[in-house]
């Protein structure tokens, strides 16, 4: 009798905002799922390419996420070599998750669609969960979010529904070769979604509109690493622009649902008690 052959997926940055869900997505549905993290074992580590090995080994799907993001000089040179690698140990699909808007990362995104094996790129907007997971959880616990760009507009998507894509991309071959942009229902200005969450937990959070300078001064000062501030840079120079300041029915298209409003983002993680006063 023929054993079944149990097919195993490699999820990138399994710890980070979109990994953690698909992880747990996929762990949910029954599919064999390898962590790549440093603090996993095999560990994962972009910035050791002895680790990649052992964590590809055995390997049919990958989904990619990069840090900190596919626009940092480093990437390219990176994914081209950890491509090459993957295919060589046997990756039969790669799933890539870009940023949408960047071309930088459009170059990454060439590298793996020219790799042979079956691929879909998921190109992202900002985060809703980068309110309260990542760079502004601590303004906003403190009461005071200084921002440039704040009134440029933005399709915030929730991690969730990126997982959700993701989760289907890797599953079913209907989404081979596809390039899906997701974003959320609406666009929000920094400054709206500040001051919804704001509403929201009932606490005054004062938003401050600031220069590029300022803000990476600001992020210099709180001794953030140079390649998060040079990531910060670009992305609010030159993808922040308003180029991504629409809508797309990507996530619909996929799930057959509307993506998460931010509103209802918002609603869910208050709860949570995430943004409750630092004080």
């Amino acid at each position: 009798m023929h054993k079944m052959e149990t097919k195993k997926i490699l999820v990138l940055g399994g710890k980070g905002k979109t990994g953690r869900r698909v992880a747990s997505k996929l762990t949910d549905l029954g599919k064999v799922v390898r962590i790549g993290s440093r603090s996993e074992d095999p560990s994962f580590d972009w910035e050791n390419e002895k680790t990649w090995d052992g964590a590809l080994k055995g390997i049919d799907s990958v989904y990619i996420t990069f840090q900190p993001d596919l626009a940092v000089p480093a990437a390219l040179k990176t994914i081209e070599e950890f491509t090459l690698l993957a295919v060589r140990s046997g990756i039969k699909k790669m799933i890539l998750l870009s940023g949408r808007g960047e071309k930088e990362a459009q170059a990454c995104e060439q590298v793996v669609m020219g790799s042979g094996v079956n691929w879909t790129i998921v190109r992202a907007s900002w985060f809703n969960q980068n309110f309260s997971e990542s760079i502004f959880l601590e303004p906003l616990q403190v009461g005071h979010v200084a921002l440039p760009q704040g009134e440029t507009l933005e399709p915030f998507v929730d991690a969730g529904d990126i997982a959700e894509v993701v989760v289907e991309s890797l599953l079913n071959d209907e989404h081979v070769g596809k390039i899906y942009e997701l974003t959320g229902p609406r666009l929000l200005t920094f400054k709206h979604a500040v001051a919804e969450i704001s509403n929201h937990i009932g606490r005054d959070i004062a938003f401050q509109s600031i220069t590029i300078l300022e803000y990476t001064t600001m992020l210099r000062n709180y001794q953030v690493p140079e390649d998060h501030i040079w990531l910060a840079e670009y992305l609010f120079t030159q993808v922040l622009d308003g180029r991504n300041s629409s809508i797309t029915n990507d996530i619909e298209k996929v799930l057959g649902r509307k993506p998460k409003d931010f509103t209802e983002y918002v609603r869910e993680t208050v709860v949570t008690g995430v943004w409750n006063s630092a004080n």
